[in-house]
Order: structure tokens, then C-alpha cells, then sequence
């Protein structure tokens, strides 16, 4: 049985790209081989990432002036990567404070000896805002500006793009492929792939030419964006299968209508389940209305006692992973691509009935 699966990551996969791959696991384009078993430096999964870069940069209108590369470690791994092929030890650095992600991404970058300003920091507000875009006071000298788009435990969004002269670096790991974005506003880009890209493992970095060609000489092969794009993503042997599937993905985003129609199904979801919440004295949402994610939505029940009742009745109706991440506590509802508006249905008719039982 197919589960509503609102799990925040590895999060829930279109059915369709999922069938596809299962229909082709064992015998890929005629190969008697799996995907998994084919060489990386085959001539067919070089065109296989070749395609799935293509559909990314027409999805994303990625510009001419942009690599697109496919690497390994997350993005937890860039936290590092993003220091270490933008600064020298010393340099100037800005990040913007939002939550638990941002937090760790500061903690990454200075442990590689950067001068490190934190610009904005939300933590009075238990981060449950995001920064005025006038108070983002940026060093001129800062060699770039960091920040965390969304972030996925606390369920807060930017509704709009820091306007920076430092180039702009950005962890859209929770809503990347959610809605267009003009990448010619960043200076680099990276995602997890676990949530709307296809399996973790796989993560993507977009990043502006001239931004190539200053990495420490310390930094190592497989996090070096310069020795990495020189290679095609393929200077080691590359999560072929995440690969794959992003391609698979990709494909069934453009099925959908592209990233314009993708985006006007994930605002009503999000409009229907904050719209729930609101409607309930049962129910709240601890984020400024402003600064709400579209993806990512927490709450709470108005006695904390009834949570392990909530989610086991839950789990019993085919909602899983709804449990809020253990440094928050109460619910989280995470709405990525895959999620149906009848997942989301099912969610509130089953909050109302478990409301009206207590």
C-alpha cells in the first residue's frame, strides 16, 4: 500500500517516475544491466546525465554563464565546499541566521578560518521569522552572502531574494524545482536531492563561471567546483542512480506543466493546510504568516499529551511521518512535489476528526 508520505527527507517521489525506474531496474535501454550496473564512462550514461543536466537547465532557465554539477555528500558537504572555493583563510565572509540549517552551515564555514559576520540572526524570535530585506547590511569587502532559502525544520521561507552586490549563495535544498527561481540572481545554488530531486545521496550545484577557479589548494578533488565541472561532474565515480532518477523526475515536472504549474499546486496545498490550522483552536502554527513555508509546515496541538495519540492514529490512517523534528517537537508537514492534494485532504479531514474527538 501506498502511503501519504509527509516526511521532510528522503521525502516522497512521484509514483510515475518511481514506476518507471522499477519497469526498467533490471534490463536498462536494453543493456541486460540495471542503471546501477552500467560504467559511469559508458557512452549511454554519459548521455543519460547529459539529458538530465539539459531538462534541469530548460526546467530552472539555468543561463549560458552556469556549470551544473552533480556531486556527492549532500549538502552538508558544501557547507564546507562553499568557503572552500569562494575564500582564502581570513577573507570576509556574511551569512543570514534562520534556523537550524543556516546554523549549521555557519559552523561549517568557520571551521575553515573565515572572518565570519552573521548579519541577521532571528534567534529572538525563536526563528520563527525571517530578516526585514533592509536590515541585511552586507561588508563591502564580503566575499559572499549566504543564506537558507527555506528552512526545513522550523518551517520558515524568505518571500524574497536578498539584493546584494557580494555574489549570493544559496541552500535551496527544501524547494528547489517548488517554483521558478532566476538563478541569474545567485552566484551559487546547491540542493540536497532528497526532497524533490530523487534520492538522497545526489547534490547539485549551479554555479557562475566567474566564480570558478578559486578554490583553496587544500580543497579535496570531489568538493573542488573548478576540477569538478572540468570533468563533468565525473572526476570520481558519480551516484549514477541519483543521476538517473533526477532525469526521471525531471521528466515528469515537465509532464506536469513545468515549474509555473508545479508552483501553483504546491501554493494551494500549503493555502488548504494552513487554512485548516488557522480555522482550529486545536491546531497552531508557531511562524510569522509572512515568513511561512510553502513546504514545510509544523504545528502544534493544544495539549502536547495527545501527540503520540495524534500520530499512531495517523500512521493507522496511511499519514506517516508527520512527527516534528525532535529539536521543535509537535508536527511537521512537508509538502514537495510528489505530495498530492488528496495526501493533503486526507491530512485535514483526519485533523478535524481527531480534533472533534478531543
Amino acid at each position: 500500500m501506498r502511503v501519504y508520505n509527509f516526511s521532510a527527507g528522503p521525502a516522497m517521489l512521484p509514483l510515475a517516475a518511481l514506476e518507471r525506474a522499477q519497469a526498467e531496474l533490471t534490463d536498462w535501454q536494453g543493456s541486460g544491466m540495471s542503471v546501477m550496473e552500467v560504467s559511469h564512462r559508458s557512452k549511454a550514461f554519459i548521455a543519460c546525465a547529459a539529458q538530465a543536466e539539459q531538462a534541469l537547465r530548460d526546467l530552472m532557465g539555468v543561463p549560458d554563464n552556469y556549470r551544473v554539477l552533480f556531486l556527492q555528500g549532500g549538502a552538508t558537504g558544501q557547507f564546507a565546499a562553499v568557503p572552500m572555493n569562494l575564500t582564502r583563510p581570513g577573507d570576509q565572509v556574511a551569512y543570514v541566521k534562520t534556523g537550524s540549517w543556516s546554523g549549521k552551515a555557519i559552523a561549517a564555514a568557520r571551521a575553515q578560518e573565515v572572518t565570519l559576520e552573521v548579519v541577521a540572526d532571528e534567534a529572538a524570535t525563536k526563528y520563527t521569522t525571517t530578516p526585514a530585506p533592509a536590515s541585511l547590511e552586507v561588508p563591502a569587502d564580503a566575499a559572499y552572502l549566504h543564506y537558507t532559502p527555506n528552512e526545513t525544520i522550523g518551517g520558515v521561507e524568505f518571500g524574497y531574494v536578498p539584493e546584494v552586490e557580494a555574489p549570493l549563495v544559496a541552500d535551496m535544498s527544501s524547494t528547489i524545482l517548488s517554483a521558478t527561481v532566476d538563478v541569474s540572481k545567485y552566484g551559487v545554488i546547491y540542493a540536497g536531492a532528497q526532497k524533490n530531486m530523487g534520492p538522497a545521496g545526489l547534490c547539485v550545484v549551479i554555479v557562475r563561471d566567474d566564480l570558478l577557479g578559486r578554490a583553496r589548494p587544500t580543497t579535496p578533488a570531489i568538493l573542488d567546483w573548478t576540477q569538478m565541472a572540468a570533468a563533468d561532474s565525473m572526476l570520481n565515480t558519480p551516484p549514477t542512480f541519483g543521476i538517473y532518477l533526477l532525469g526521471l523526475i525531471l521528466d515528469w515536472i515537465g509532464q506536469q506543466g513545468g515549474l509555473e504549474a508545479v508552483a501553483a499546486a504546491n501554493q494551494a496545498k500549503a493555502a488548504a493546510l494552513y487554512g485548516a490550522i488557522d480555522g482550529s483552536d486545536f491546531y497552531a502554527n508557531p511562524v510569522a504568516p509572512e515568513a511561512r513555508s510553502r513546504t514545510n509546515v509544523p504545528f502544534t496541538l493544544a495539549d502536547p499529551a495527545l501527540d503520540g495519540e495524534f500520530l499512531a492514529g495517523a500512521e493507522a490512517a496511511g499519514l506517516t511521518n508527520l512527527k516534528g523534528h525532535r529539536s521543535v517537537g509537535g508536527m511537521r508537514a512537508s509538502l514537495y512535489n510528489a505530495m498530492p492534494m488528496a495526501g493533503v485532504e486526507a491530512l485535514i479531514s483526519y485533523m478535524d476528526q481527531f480534533a472533534a474527538r478531543h
